[in-house]
């Protein structure tokens, strides 16, 4: 039922320094937290940079550091367990997905620029459902499912 022309409109909450508690209750549309897991997933391919570095350079140095390599993800390497590093991988898998397909969604919105709000957010959810999706393929691989 439409509001009659004597009643206000209802005042909506507004949000100025946020503080954090109030985060909690924030609503975040789906197309904003893709764009803060795009950055969260360039962070996370950042910081594991050396670790993907060091995985190429024992993945192709010889045969004998390829068997290493593939072993590690067996037993395990120092302090840290064979499915940790799995998981470590699987988080890397997740960030270049996730940041690559979020990447063209980005460029895609930019070169039209004919971005209305339920086009931005079905392109969201493609992008997580996609990202998502590959990486439970891949995972799956990675664990020795298929």
């Amino acid at each position: 039922m439409p509001p009659s022309p004597s009643t206000p409109p209802r005042a909506r909450p507004v949000y100025r320094n946020i503080h954090v508690l109030q985060i909690l209750r924030y609503r975040l549309p789906l197309a904003g937290i893709v764009s803060i897991l795009h950055r969260v997933s360039g962070a996370l391919m950042f910081l594991l940079m050396p670790f993907a570095i060091w995985m190429f350079d024992a993945s192709v140095t010889s045969e004998i550091s390829h068997e290493a390599f593939t072993s590690a993800f067996a037993v395990g390497i120092g302090p840290f367990a064979g499915w940790f590093l799995k998981l470590v991988v699987l988080a890397l898998i997740w960030a270049y997905l996730h940041h690559f397909i979020a990447g063209i969604r980005h460029l895609w919105m930019d070169a039209t620029h004919a971005v209305s709000r339920q086009q931005g957010q079905l392109t969201a959810i493609s992008t997580l459902v996609s990202s998502l999706a590959l990486t439970a393929l891949l995972g799956a691989k990675l664990f020795g499912l298929y």
